[in-house]
């Protein structure tokens, strides 16, 4: 199959083309960039003196584009999906909407035009599920202030966009992925708890003729937003690791998997997901690189029960499902949620080593920890915004860790860390195993 990529990240103002007006993000742009032919073609069969549109970006997701261009129907042949909203709609006719045209020889045609639900897109994903050939293309649509979203699953066949029927369903997570690890793809459907009703894990297998057959999984009662990260378990399934937020700022985890056309809980009860509990943004993270997923759990650093709980510093600990489905600690940390950095400590200071703020110099300092007290630094960590402040930490010593952006992230091992002979001074290659930064 022939595949275009052709993510258009900006796109002219009205001006340039007859018929076609744009949002305000478009309307900010310095320079647009020269439309290709095929773009030109594509805004010409769209706009008219008589119908003024605005185009529409989903928000998330591989596809960030209002143009995709990809051969959505298998005949080798490129489609262009496009999204956008009609600024002169009837009252009573839903103002967004899907339009598929075909690349023939002569240019590109309109093939189907069909209102969408919701007035903004969230997320598309195109992909094949089961084992059945059609390409689907799954989009996610939210209201105007995005506190309702649905999914809708379509096919485009014989130059018509068809709407799967029973696939029209409000969400809170949508992801394709081979769930049960056959070479297959299964669509996942998460939606939150309401009126009353638990949260829902949905996956979807479509079959050879055309048949999807659906695997369902309450959650808890109290689940709202998701996130999800994929893992291998013990038992050798593909872990969906998912944090759940459960109001007042915290977040739960749950483990799911698919054996035998079923989706099952590694929890066998509520009071274990809710002993996950921590603060939002402490997401499930492979902290070691191997493939699976670790669970962070947090508590106070010692030295900083006294501080206000806002101020409190928390070593994190990492812990892994076990052959026996159980978890278990694998490693003790810093995590800085605010500035995405992880500092795993060397077995050595498990126990003897707390973390403190140095306000004056705006780093977090690791210093032993002994009988209540605090001793001597060990490390140091910094996050520079900007490059004279990088500059300025490299010229005095600190190590650059990572980069991403303007930000730099900076160590410095203090020369006085060595002197007490109890083994806890750190080696310039025990910081750099031990640092980890997630994007």
């Amino acid at each position: 199959m022939k595949k275009i990529s052709a993510v258009i990240t900006a796109l002219v103002t009205g001006a340039i083309l007859t018929g076609c007006t744009f949002g305000a993000s478009i309307d900010t742009l310095m320079a647009p960039p020269k439309l290709s032919l095929d773009q030109e073609q594509i805004y010409n069969e769209l706009g008219s003196p008589e119908t003024s549109i605005r185009l529409k970006y989903p928000k998330s997701g591989k596809y960030l584009s209002a143009f995709i261009i990809e051969d959505i129907d298998g005949d080798g042949g490129d489609e262009a999906i496009v999204f956008y909203e009609r600024l002169n709609h009837a009252a009573d006719e839903n103002s967004l909407r899907i339009s598929v045209l075909d690349k023939r020889e002569d240019g590109w045609h309109s093939g189907s035009d069909i209102p969408a639900e919701g007035s903004e897109v969230e997320e598309v994903i195109i992909s094949k599920l089961g084992a059945n050939s059609r390409i689907n293309i799954i989009i996610g649509t939210s209201t105007l202030n995005r506190s309702e979203k649905n999914v809708a699953i379509y096919n485009y066949f014989n130059d018509t966009l068809i709407r799967e029927p029973t696939l029209t369903l409000p969400y809170s997570y949508i992801g394709v992925n081979d769930l049960d690890m056959d070479g297959q793809n299964e669509f996942l459907r998460l939606a939150s708890s309401s009126n009353g009703e638990p949260a829902l894990a949905e996956a979807y297998n479509l079959d050879k003729n055309g048949k999807y057959h659906k695997m369902s999984l309450q959650l808890s009662d109290s689940y709202s937003d998701f996130d999800i990260s994929y893992g291998k378990l013990p038992n050798g399934k593909l872990g969906m690791y998912i944090d759940a937020a459960a109001g007042n700022g915290m977040i739960q985890s749950e483990v799911v998997y698919m054996q035998d056309r079923t989706l099952q809980k590694v929890s066998g009860t509520p009071e274990e997901s809710t002993a996950t509990e921590r603060s939002a943004g402490c997401r499930c993270f492979d902290v070691d690189s191997d493939g699976s997923i670790e669970i962070p759990f947090q508590k106070t650093a010692p030295g900083n029960e006294r501080a206000a709980e806002g101020e409190q510093l928390k070593l994190t600990e990492w812990m892994r499902l076990d052959s026996d489905m159980k978890l278990r600690k694998c490693y003790t940390s810093y995590y800085s949620l605010n500035d995405g950095y992880i500092f795993i400590f060397p077995e050595k200071w498990l126990g003897r080593v707390t973390l403190m703020r140095d306000i004056v110099n705006d780093e977090i300092a690791f210093c032993t920890y002994s009988n209540g007290g605090i001793g001597r630094e060990l490390l140091k960590i910094y996050c520079a915004e900007d490059a004279p402040s990088r500059d300025d930490r490299i010229s005095s010593g600190y190590m650059l860790m990572h980069t991403k952006g303007e930000s730099a992230y900076l160590a410095y091992i203090p020369s006085g860390s060595h002197a007490d002979g109890d083994g806890l001074s750190l080696t310039a290659g025990e910081l750099a195993l031990g640092f980890r930064y997630r994007d």
